[in-house]
């Protein structure tokens, strides 16, 4: 992480924006489980070495920062839209749901959302899309860490109560062994139904 991670949120404190949050969701792509977002406020300025988009990022570099950033945040929430919510909503609108609710779930509320993407809709604050957030501003990289740290727990959980599935070994997305595990066992209640390979 260098000093520049921190030019986007600096802009808006230049322009006298209190606060800013950063959000992302980790989970669009897989064949089981939620998606689930988290939004992250951190101190202006905080240089947490190594800090970078999750998906650059080894597992037990996550792990470290995860438990950097849950404890020097100013403020962090997970949330998640369940494999019902995905259905009924599609993935798109489900994973700006899950983000909603983690920026809904600050306290105290920031003045803006800094969100990974190019959607950010019906935010209960300002939201401004930031296209590679994950890889361009600090916040946002952080709450690319703590949401996929968040999921893949749940994931390990998953692949206690479903251990035919091998969830642990690729969290759900569709791997050559994932599809295997389908074919062979068909899905469980924590496959996302219409999903590429989950029904037969």
């Amino acid at each position: 992480m260098n000093a520049q991670f921190w030019d986007i949120e600096n802009t808006f404190f230049a322009r006298g924006v209190a606060s800013v949050c950063g959000v992302d969701e980790a989970g669009r792509g897989p064949l089981a489980g939620p998606v689930t977002a988290a939004a992250v406020i951190l101190p202006p300025g905080l240089i947490l070495p190594g800090l970078d988009d999750s998906k650059k990022l080894s597992p037990k570099k996550r792990e470290a920062l995860y438990a950097q950033i849950a404890t020097q945040a100013v403020s962090w929430a997970v949330a998640h839209a369940s494999v019902a919510e995905i259905g009924e909503l599609n993935i798109l609108n489900a994973a700006q749901t899950a983000m909603r609710r983690a920026v809904s779930a600050l306290s105290p509320t920031p003045a803006l959302a800094l969100v990974d993407g190019n959607i950010a809709r019906d935010f209960p604050v300002p939201a401004h899309c930031v296209v590679g957030g994950d890889g361009k501003s600090a916040s946002i990289a952080a709450a690319s860490i703590m949401a996929k740290v968040t999921r893949d727990r749940l994931m390990l959980a998953l692949a206690e109560t479903y251990p035919q599935y091998a969830f642990e070994r690729h969290k759900g997305y569709p791997t050559a062994l994932h599809y295997e595990r389908l074919r062979t066992y068909g899905p469980c209640p924590a496959h996302r139904p219409g999903f590429r390979g989950v029904n037969p």
